[in-house]
């Protein structure tokens, strides 16, 4: 396994859980992190607890539904560090419901920040991967779907397959060695996840399995840390993440 010293990663959805995690583990392994979130108030904090520690840190303010924004994510990692070598597409909704229930603000949400916010980190994070002539593109995904769309996840088994297939997409465009990919998909993690769910009875449901199966966010961290420690010819394309006790 490599060092990450010398790496700069940027994090969308770092104000806790998953993103959390991997911001406060990869800091602790050497690299240089750049949390993005819409809660400045809480990535400041954790930030202002790596440095504490020792580590880098830095903020950015950042919705990933706009463009804009994970443009500016970008450049706020190459004006702190000089470079950014890893963006990790981690924020996510699950307002999730029966189709029947036709929550069609619901389903446009999923779409436009667990889809359209992973695409709108590649389009700014592509070219500067590809001006420096390398660079890591990690989306946080989901078993959700993998198998066939559990009941009240269809859309948003939908949206994490889609990133998956862009994923896969963009390795088979990079075979030049300049760009890898890596999505990592988790089952259940005890994170706040459960907290953008509308269908009272699923959040309730949900929260119940995360209470008693889940496990530590950290458990994703470390997945994180393994694709990104490889030799610069090793691409880790898919990890799969879960509880030993999921079905």
């Amino acid at each position: 396994m490599l060092s990450l010293h010398g790496k700069t990663v940027a994090i969308t959805g770092a104000s806790g859980g998953i993103g959390e995690a991997t911001a406060r583990l990869l800091a602790r392994r050497g690299a240089a992190v750049v949390l993005a979130a819409r809660r400045s108030e809480r990535i400041d904090a954790i930030a202002r607890d790596i440095r504490e520690e020792g580590g880098r840190a830095a903020t950015c303010v950042v919705d990933v539904t706009k463009a804009e924004d994970l443009q500016r994510l970008v450049s706020a990692a190459i004006d702190r560090y000089g470079r950014i070598d890893v963006l990790v597409n981690n924020a996510g909704i699950a307002p999730i419901s029966p189709l029947a229930d036709l929550d069609t603000e619901g389903w446009s949400a999923m779409i436009d920040v667990n889809l359209r916010g992973m695409l709108n980190g590649v389009a700014a994070a592509l070219p500067v991967f590809r001006e420096q002539g390398a660079g890591h593109l990690v989306s946080i995904v989901s078993v959700a779907g993998l198998y066939g769309a559990s009941p009240t996840m269809a859309v948003y088994a939908a949206t994490k397959n889609a990133v998956r297939t862009v994923h896969e997409g963009l390795r088979r465009e990079s075979t030049d060695g300049v760009v890898r990919t890596t999505a990592i998909s988790p089952g259940y993690i005890r994170t706040d996840l459960a907290d953008s769910m509308t269908d009272p009875r699923i959040r309730e449901q949900t929260r119940k399995h995360m209470d008693v199966a889940g496990i530590p966010p950290a458990a994703v961290a470390r997945a994180v840390a393994f694709a990104l420690e490889q030799p610069d010819d090793v691409e880790i394309g898919e990890i799969n993440v879960r509880p030993t006790v999921q079905a």
